[in-house]
C-alpha cells in the first residue's frame, strides 16, 4: 500500500493473478465456438485511455445521458444516502463522480472515497488528481477485480456503492443475478446503491455508439489482441481483424466481435497453444445488454433490493437507478 497523507492505493491484484486469470478465459474461450474472450481484458493501461476517449465520441450517448442525470440529481442521491463512505466499481478516471462527491460533501456526511479498478495506471493516475481536488478528503484507490468476488468491498460507516457507466451490461444475465446476491449480502441496513443503465432504444442508435466513425472503438476492441499478445506471448497480428458491431434482438444487447479477414494461424506460446481463425470467423469480445426500467427494477428485487429511485434522461434513453436494501 502507497500512503501519502490522507491518499492511498491498495492493489489486490497481483501480476501473478491477472496472468492466471488471463490464462485460464484464453484457454476457456479460444477453444468454444464461438472464440470469446471477457470484455475486462480491455482495460489496460492503454485499453482504458482508449476507453476514456470513447466516452467523449459524439456517438457515445451513454456518458453524456449519465453525466445529464448526475448533475441533475447528484443532491438527490446525496440526501437518500447521508454516506459517510462512497465505493465506486470500475472507477476509471473517476471523472463524473466528482459531481458526486460535491453533492456528498455538501451534505456534510462524506468522509471517504474508495475507487476500485483493475487498471493500477489509470486508477494511480485518477487518484493523484482527485487529491488535489479534495485535500481533506481521505481516498482509498482499491486495484482489485470485483467481478471475482465483492469480499474486497471495505467496511464500516454508511456507504453507497455507485456502479455507473452501464458497465452491468457486460453481464449475462445469470452473473448479474449472482452479482446482484452477492451485493445485496454485502449491503447492511443504511447502505445505499446506485446503478447507471443503459435502456433499449433504436438499433442504429444503439448500434453507432459501438461503431464510431473515427474508429476508436475499433482500436480498443483490437487492443485486446495485443494484451494477449504481450501477456501470454502470443503473435495476433491486430490488422487481420476487423471490428464489428451488432444488436442482438433475441437477447436485447449489443455485441461487439473481432473478424479475421483471413485464414490464419495464431501461437500462444506461453500457453502451448496454436489457435486457427478461417476467414470470417469472429471472436466475440463484448456483449452489452439493454434494459427496461421494470426489467431491471425486478432484478434488483430478485436480490432483496429496493429500488427507490429511478431518473431517466430525455427520450428514455438512460437511468440512474436508486437502491437500497
Amino acid at each position: 500500500m502507497d500512503l501519502l497523507g490522507k491518499v492511498s492505493v491498495d492493489v489486490r491484484i497481483s501480476s501473478e493473478d491477472v496472468r492466471a486469470g488471463l490464462e485460464r478465459d484464453v484457454r476457456a474461450g479460444f477453444t468454444t465456438s464461438p472464440k470469446t474472450l471477457p470484455p475486462v481484458w480491455f482495460y489496460d493501461d492503454r485499453g482504458s485511455e482508449l476507453f476514456d476517449r470513447i466516452t467523449r465520441l459524439p456517438e457515445y450517448y451513454l456518458t453524456r445521458c449519465e453525466r445529464f442525470l448526475i448533475e441533475g440529481h447528484a443532491h438527490d442521491v446525496a440526501s437518500m444516502a447521508r454516506a459517510e463512505v462512497l465505493v465506486e466499481l470500475g472507477a476509471g478516471t473517476c471523472d463524473k463522480t466528482q459531481v458526486i462527491l460535491d453533492a456528498l460533501l455538501s451534505a456534510g456526511d462524506l468522509r471517504r472515497y474508495v475507487p476500485l479498478d483493475v487498471s493500477e495506471g489509470t486508477l494511480r493516475g485518477a487518484v493523484a488528481e482527485l487529491a488535489k481536488r479534495y485535500p481533506d478528503l481521505e481516498i482509498a484507490g482499491l486495484v482489485a477485480d470485483f467481478q471475482r468476488g465483492l469480499a474486497v468491498l471495505p467496511s464500516g460507516g454508511r456507504r453507497l456503492v455507485a456502479f455507473l457507466g452501464s458497465t452491468i451490461g457486460n453481464f449475462g444475465s445469470e452473473q448479474r443475478h449472482g452479482f446482484f446476491g452477492d451485493l445485496s449480502a454485502c449491503l447492511v441496513t443504511g447502505d445505499t446503491f446506485l446503478l447507471g443503465v443503459d435502456l433499449v432504444k433504436d438499433r442504429e442508435r444503439l448500434v453507432a455508439a459501438y461503431s464510431d466513425h473515427g474508429g476508436v472503438t475499433a482500436e480498443f476492441n483490437r487492443n485486446v489482441l495485443l494484451v494477449v499478445n504481450r501477456e501470454l506471448g502470443a503473435d495476433f497480428d491486430p490488422s487481420l481483424f476487423e471490428h464489428r458491431a451488432l444488436f442482438n434482438e433475441a437477447e436485447q444487447c449489443i455485441e461487439m466481435r473481432l473478424r479475421a479477414t483471413a485464414d490464419h494461424v495464431v501461437a500462444i506460446r506461453s500457453l502451448g497453444m496454436e489457435i486457427h481463425f478461417d476467414a470470417g470467423e469472429e471472436l466475440l469480445t463484448e456483449t452489452s445488454a439493454k434494459f427496461t426500467v421494470g426489467g431491471i427494477s425486478a432484478e434488483l428485487s430478485d436480490a432483496g433490493i429496493s429500488v427507490d429511485a429511478v431518473w431517466e434522461s430525455p427520450g428514455a434513453e438512460y437511468a440512474l437507478v436508486m437502491c437500497q436494501l
